[in-house]
């Protein structure tokens, strides 16, 4: 039995981590770690827990020994954690943005301070499944992308790799309020959230440079907060090449997901949910991807969905460490969402 260790259990990503590996059957979870919730029952900060643990949170100065250690703590806290677990067997799964970007100029540029130290960087892995998943399965430091990121990749990589498009892509992302974090802060006040569309990224948001960094396009992004909770959903501008055709488009995402188990082409000409939308995605790990080709302009638009905190953080996590101890990537996630919410 795998023991797991969660710094940062007290928010919103944290709380997802539990959800799903409190009932995992090949992991056992030895620690919750919040410095602010120290001594306080799990299930108060997280309610939908009531009666699958009696964990309380513990301070992160008392950490304990573990297999895997996830650290679902603010960007730019993961070094310290990273540092101190130097030379120990453990496996580390980040969720911050401290080493997903493998160019130390990129992370300068999009987060404003000075990156970690090259061999620290170098040492992980993206957590992707989709793309590194050979590395996964022997990798000891994982870094999981960014939601909006993981969306951008899986709808762009076909196309991309493929030579279908052209390097010119614009991404217009949306999220729902839990992208935010669980810190109550004025942009997170009901009143000033509900009803609201707000562009809170008009240029350059930080997961275009992940994007363009797996996919190799040059990638412009902007991201609105909308009305929801729960779910991310981007749409993708791009050109295609000359002579492009609706079926080029189709049989590219087919060969590329058509044995991944949680990425589905969902692309239909009619019906209410004919591209993929993040509501019936709340809770599961699927990313769906879409697109609508028009041949006549070449015009491509490509659509992906998922919950930021599942696919777009936790369940991507989890599926990692699926990977890494050599278990089916689904264990542990089968929920297929629900119909209607």
């Amino acid at each position: 039995m795998t023991t797991v260790g969660i710094i940062g259990a007290a928010g919103y990503v944290g709380g997802e981590l539990l959800r799903l590996l409190l009932h995992h059957p090949d992991v056992r979870v030895t620690g919750a770690y919040s410095a602010s919730l120290r001594g306080k029952r799990v299930d108060g900060a997280h309610p939908n827990l009531r009666g699958h643990t009696a964990l309380s949170f513990t301070d992160p100065d008392d950490r304990g020994a573990h297999d895997v250690v996830f650290l679902a703590v603010p960007h730019g806290r993961a070094v310290e954690h990273v540092r101190a677990l130097a030379g120990t067997s453990t496996c580390v799964v980040d969720l911050t943005a401290d080493f997903r970007l493998r160019d130390p100029g990129a992370h300068q540029r999009y987060y404003g301070e000075v990156p970690p130290a090259d061999d620290l960087r170098a040492a992980f892995t993206p957590g992707l499944p989709e793309l590194y998943r050979d590395a996964l399965r022997t990798a000891d430091r994982i870094s999981v992308p960014g939601c909006m990121a993981t969306a951008g990749v899986l709808a762009l990589r076909p196309l991309a790799a493929a030579g279908l498009v052209e390097p010119g892509v614009v991404i217009d992302a949306k999220i729902g309020s839990s992208g935010s974090g669980s810190s109550a802060t004025t942009t997170n006040l009901h009143a000033e959230r509900s009803g609201a569309m707000r562009v809170f990224a008009p240029h350059r948001h930080r997961h275009e440079a992940e994007v363009a960094q797996e996919t190799g396009l040059d990638v412009r992004m902007t991201a609105t907060g909308v009305e929801a909770v729960r779910g991310a959903q981007v749409l993708c501008h791009a050109s295609g090449k000359p002579g492009l055709a609706e079926a080029d488009v189709r049989r590219a995402y087919r060969d590329a997901y058509a044995d991944e188990p949680f990425v589905r082409v969902v692309a239909q000409r009619r019906g209410l949910y004919r591209l993929p939308e993040p509501k019936i995605l709340a809770g599961t790990n699927y990313c769906d991807v879409g697109f609508s080709v028009e041949e006549d302009s070449g015009r491509v638009l490509a659509v992906a969905a998922l919950d930021n905190l599942v696919k777009g953080a936790a369940g991507n996590a989890v599926q990692c460490l699926n990977i890494r101890l050599g278990r089916p990537e689904d264990t542990g996630m089968r929920f297929a969402g629900l119909h209607p919410v």
